[in-house]
């Protein structure tokens, strides 16, 4: 069935000329013919700019069969408005983009320095199917270009015998719903066996009585390779018409194409409007369902197929009866379009990493690439997973490392995103450090810290020495927690004990003081004291505590008998034994304890100990220190092209300790992801922030750390966008200087960016000094601007900056100075070409005359009319500094005249004579009268008119009346006298006669009338007319002028012309090749009084041929023609080379 199909698409394609065969290597076609051939009937070329845009064009190659081949194309985008868009096209219309898959990939990469776009198509594998024409065309807004290439196969001469099918299949891998038909490498290699065909008469035979079905079956039966050449041997031969239907007045087209999910209707138009059809799909029919829709409309019926899939690509057809029509079906895959873009990833290494891209459509494939090296699950292994839900697809990278640092792109065949990783060492955090102890003998000592990384593992030491596990002594690690227990403490357990993680310059040192008790016997009285313990916080009698944490501070006390304990806070007595503030007392050790301490926590406390010897007194100032609060006023101050500036306040409370520095993070305006900017703190408030995009929002926040922790990050930025500033101002001279002002002019700069131009700014200095002061307070949007308020005399130097967001561009200085002086100019009156002869307008009409002149300063303007100044109301005039206008509302006869402008400027004087003449119809002519009658003439005779209309009469028109009909009738047309002579007019008859007078203005509205009549009399003779005898005019037809070989060129209208005459009026039928050309819209047939065009609209070389055209009527027929020779358009390169 599909061999079938592809007979009967040729046969059709034939005749329309719409099937050519692939180029042969080394020789490439017309860009502009192939588009041009493309254009459906009753579509118009879109033409653009062709200019220039490649700088590396793909080239023509040979490729090994089963081998990878690929293109390369680069275009420069310095000079284009926005990003080139590039398509890889097969033959003329086969857009190779929605093919994207294993066989034909597509890459596309961007190198920011030199702004060039580098483009590459690879075919994998190649079979015999990629052989043929390429075409390579990038637009950009209003510019494009375009190139061609070849690729031939290279294979075996029994290979290509054995495996002649593999032309009839579709391109790609993808089975029954892969890509479109191909044929040009089918084409191309039967075109150089043509030579071979044997032509024998018994084969010729059995084609010609044969069906269409079988011509493939012959072909092969009998050693036919060349299946193009044999349809156009074959078809030339039987020079029949093609039969037409008794059941189908229109059949389905050769062939559809269709987006996916969009709807196609196929139609058909019956004969008999009441006939039922049955449609089918490779075969199978239809059955009506929400999917397939028919519909019976007269003679019409309708197929709809609703949203269209890849499974829908087939042969359909529809039968009446026993006569059917064929139909192949192609359904395109629309371009996958990224919907949500990638965002880079700030990370530390052992992290977690995701990349998560949002395409158009659920289900597509996509390709992801690192460094321009492709991932997929063959060669990623472990290191990477592929996520895909819906329109979601996540790269994953399970645990990240240095190695994975790089630039990630994702492409579908609709576009491209990428993101960069960057991977940091981790930075190991101490949540909680170990705290020195105080035990007494056979207690039990616990010291204890807590990590960020749970996986991180550590050593215990002593003064220096590895502490060993031991039944006394236990280490462990639970999760982020490590501990050191020492049960029944020894007074040598006392000393300095350090941990320190393994592969992190870091350690935790605290100190275990060992509590000795003595036992004095001696009964005595002592007077208690307060043993003081602040070494530890650095500060003397200072306790320093962070915010949420327990402070429990032991103080020793000693005295006989046992002291009383009072603890204040000011004031206020501490009393509690329980609670969140509370004291807890024992024999020779007072304890205060604050659970979850709090700023409000912080002040000064005193401990008073007394016994009957005596009492002590000590101060201790609890200082609560916690993170500190966000930082303030977070902004962008600046940006470049891939950078900006931004700036911010230190946070209002410092969490009692100072702030070590800053933390930045950044994202862009819509993602929900923070990337990190730095691991090390940051100590200044402005920050530069790089590796930014172009044109892209982000908003930026910072995090305040010092010694306790980090901060809660800040309000986030306002968005910003890094835009380059623009390039300076070009061109900048000076327009026009006066005594106090200098007029600037200048163009915009070559290099504008992303931003745009708000405006400009001018600024002015003294020569030899550097203080610019600036001119205008508002940014100026013109091109031009007048500085005014300048010294007399002094000179000056003057420069120009561009501004946008980004700021100020680098200035543009006038090379030299400037001396405010005004410049005394001759006036000179510049008069217009049209005015320097006679203006003539029509009374009514507006007069404007716009006179330019110059002169410096200011010329005095003066109008005279006649040598007299101008004062008539009805003129207006209007003057300028560089023209004066004169302008009339409605034009009167009394304006006409000559005026004259004076210009002067001191003893200095121009002047310019202007001559006006208002003009309109003429009065009739008078005293018209018959001046004499003689035989069948009448001479006329009459003065020119009172009112000439203020300008000279060029004629007269003449016309005469049957006083039986009074219907006029013009005799003479412009009669330069005022007189004539009528001739001509008929015996018996009495006429008037009027005149009209004539100017450039027209023909007068009112005629003269003769006074008198002319009677023609009649002088008796009488005449016989002979009997009418009808006259035979029937004839057969004969062509007055024959057709005429003619060669015209191709992509060009053209017309070939020939007259036949021939009564009854012969039926015209033009024909091409012997084939009666019927009602193609290429061809437009007219006929005017004999003279018979055949108009061909844009003929392509498939066009030419012989050219008859016939004409019949019941009494003969008589038949021309001609050749007709279609020429290619030749390129400029092959005209210099011949």
């Amino acid at each position: 069935m599909r061999m079938y199909k592809f007979i009967c698409i040729c046969l059709l394609a034939e005749a329309k000329g719409e099937v050519s065969a692939a180029p042969p290597a080394g020789k490439t076609e017309e860009p502009e013919q192939e588009e041009e051939e493309d254009l459906a009937p009753g579509e118009e070329s879109q033409t653009s700019e062709l200019s220039g845009l490649f700088v590396l064009k793909p080239s023509s190659t040979t490729a090994t069969k089963g081998k990878d081949v690929t293109f390369v194309a680069k275009v420069d985008s310095s000079t284009l408005p926005r990003k080139p868009v590039l398509k890889w096209l097969k033959g003329k219309w086969l857009d190779l983009g929605s093919k994207a898959g294993k066989h034909l990939q597509f890459k596309e990469t961007y190198d920011r320095n030199t702004k060039i776009y580098t483009y590459e198509m690879s075919i994998i594998k190649v079979v015999d199917g990629d052989a043929g024409g390429y075409r390579c065309e990038v637009t950009s807004k209003d510019k494009c270009d375009s190139c061609t290439f070849e690729v031939t196969v290279e294979a075996v001469q029994e290979e290509q015998q054995d495996n002649i099918l593999e032309a009839f299949k579709r391109s790609g891998d993808a089975g029954e719903d892969a890509g479109d038909l191909d044929f040009s490498a089918l084409l191309k290699k039967r075109e150089k066996k043509q030579e071979e065909v044997k032509e024998e008469v018994d084969v010729w035979e059995i084609l010609k009585a044969a069906k269409p079905c079988d011509y493939e079956k012959i072909a092969f039966e009998y050693g036919i390779t060349d299946l193009r050449g044999m349809l156009k041997r074959l078809k030339a031969m039987k020079k029949v018409e093609p039969k037409k239907s008794d059941a189908f007045l229109r059949k389905l087209d050769p062939a559809y194409s269709v987006d996916k999910g969009k709807k196609i209707q196929l139609t058909v138009e019956v004969a008999n409007p009441d006939v039922q059809v049955k449609w089918f799909k490779n075969g199978q029919e239809i059955k009506p369902s929400a999917k397939y829709l028919f519909e019976s409309v007269g003679n019409k019926r309708k197929l709809t197929i609703n949203k269209c899939n890849l499974s829908d690509d087939a042969a359909y057809e529809c039968v009446v009866g026993e006569e059917k029509c064929f139909t192949e079906l192609f359904v395109k895959e629309p371009p996958i379009t990224i919907t949500k873009l990638l965002d880079d990833v700030h990370t530390v290494v052992g992290e977690k990493v995701e990349f998560e891209v949002e395409v158009s459509e659920e289900g597509a494939n996509v390709k992801w690439m690192k460094d321009g090296v492709e991932l997929n699950r063959e060669t990623a292994g472990s290191k990477y997973r592929f996520k895909k839900d819906g329109k979601r697809h996540v790269l994953i990278i399970n645990e990240a490392t240095k190695e994975d640092v790089g630039m990630y792109h994702v492409f579908t065949n609709g576009g491209e995103s990428k993101a960069e990783l960057e991977v940091e060492d981790k930075e190991l955090q101490v949540l909680q450090s170990i705290a020195d102890l105080t035990v007494k003998s056979a207690e039990q000592a616990v010291f204890k810290c807590e990590v960020s990384d749970e996986k991180v593992t550590g050593k215990w030491f002593k003064d220096g020495v590895e502490v060993q596990p031991s039944d006394r002594i236990k280490i462990t690690h639970i999760g982020r927690t490590h501990k050191l227990t020492i049960d029944e403490v020894k007074p040598s357990d006392a000393g300095d004990y350090t941990f320190v993680p393994d592969g992190y310059a870091l350690s935790l040192s605290a100190k275990l003081n060992f509590l000795e008790i003595k036992i004095e016997y001696v009964p005595r009285q002592d007077p208690p004291k307060i043993h003081l313990d602040t070494s530890s916080t650095g500060n003397k009698n200072t306790i320093t505590v962070v915010a949420g944490n327990k402070l429990r501070f032991d103080v020793e006390i000693t005295g006989e008998p046992a002291p009383t304990v009072s603890w204040k806070r000011g004031d206020d007595a501490v009393v509690e034994s329980e609670g969140r503030v509370r004291v807890e007392t024992r024999k020779t050790l007072s304890s205060f304890v604050i659970e979850g301490a709090e700023k409000a926590d912080e002040g000064f406390y005193s401990i008073t100990v007394s016994n009957p010897a005596g009492d002590d007194h000590a101060d201790i100032f609890v200082k609560v220190v916690d993170v500190p609060n966000t930082p303030e006023n977070v902004k962008c101050t600046s940006v470049g092209e891939d950078s900006a500036t931004i700036t911010w306040d230190p946070p209002a409370f410092d969490g009692g300790v100072p702030v070590k520095g800053y933390l930045m993070e950044r994202k862009k305006v819509g993602s929900s992801r923070w990337t990190k900017l730095n691991f090390d703190v940051y100590e200044s408030t402005a920050y530069e922030a790089k590796k930014m995009i172009e044109g892209v929002l982000y908003e930026m926040r910072v995090f305040a750390v010092n010694g306790i922790g980090v901060s809660q990050p800040s309000a986030n930025s306002k968005p910003f966008m890094p835009i380059a500033p623009t390039g300076e101002p070009t061109r900048l001279v000076v327009d026009d200087v006066t005594d106090t002002t200098c007029a600037l002019k200048w163009r915009p700069p070559e290099k504008i960016g992303a931003g745009g131009i708000d405006g400009y700014i001018i600024e002015y200095c003294k020569e030899g000094s550097d203080e610019w002061v600036q001119a205008n307070e508002a940014l100026v949007e013109k091109n031009q601007y007048r500085v005014k308020g300048l010294p007399v005399g002094e000179k000056m130097l003057f420069r120009v900056m561009a501004v946008n967001i980004a700021g100020r561009s680098p200035p543009a200085t006038l090379t030299q100075a400037v001396t405010v002086r005004e410049i005394v100019e001759r006036p000179k009156i510049r008069l217009p070409r049209h005015l320097r002869t006679k203006l003539i307008s029509l009374v009514g009409e507006k007069v404007n005359l716009v006179i330019p002149f110059q002169g410096k300063p200011r010329p005095v303007v003066t109008w005279f009319k006649d040598g007299v100044p101008l004062e008539d109301k009805t003129v207006g005039t209007r003057t300028s500094d560089v023209d004066s206008i004169l302008f009339i509302r409605s034009a009167e006869r009394t304006h006409s005249g000559k005026y004259t402008l004076s210009v002067q400027i001191e003893n200095m004087s121009d002047s310019a004579d202007i001559h006006i003449q208002i003009v309109e119809k003429p009065g009739p002519p008078i005293k018209v009268h018959i001046a004499e009658v003689w035989g069948f003439n009448v001479a006329l005779e009459w003065n020119p008119p009172k009112d000439d209309g203020n300008c000279e009469i060029i004629g007269y028109t003449i016309e005469k009346a049957d006083m039986k009909t009074k219907e006029w009738f013009t005799v003479y047309e412009h009669n330069r006298r005022p007189s004539c002579t009528v001739s001509d007019l008929i015996m018996g008859n009495e006429y008037s006669f009027r005149v009209f007078s004539e100017n450039i203005c027209g023909l007068s509205d009112e005629p003269g009338v003769s006074k008198n009549t002319a009677v023609i009399i009649k002088t008796g003779l009488s005449y016989n007319p002979p009997p009418f005898k009808e006259m035979d005019i029937n004839s057969s037809p004969k062509f007055t002028a024959p057709l005429v070989d003619r060669s015209v060129i191709a992509g060009y209208s053209a017309a070939i012309s020939c007259a036949v005459r021939g009564y009854p009026k012969p039926k015209i039928i033009w024909m091409k090749n012997n084939m009666i050309i019927g009602e193609d819209p290429k061809y437009l047939m007219q006929n005017k009084q004999g003279v018979l065009t055949l108009n061909i609209r844009k003929p392509s070389r498939f066009d030419g041929g012989k050219y008859s055209c016939r004409a019949v009527n019941d009494l003969g027929q008589d038949e021309v023609e001609c050749k007709l020779e279609v020429r290619a358009v030749q390129e400029k390169g092959e005209e210099a080379k011949k």
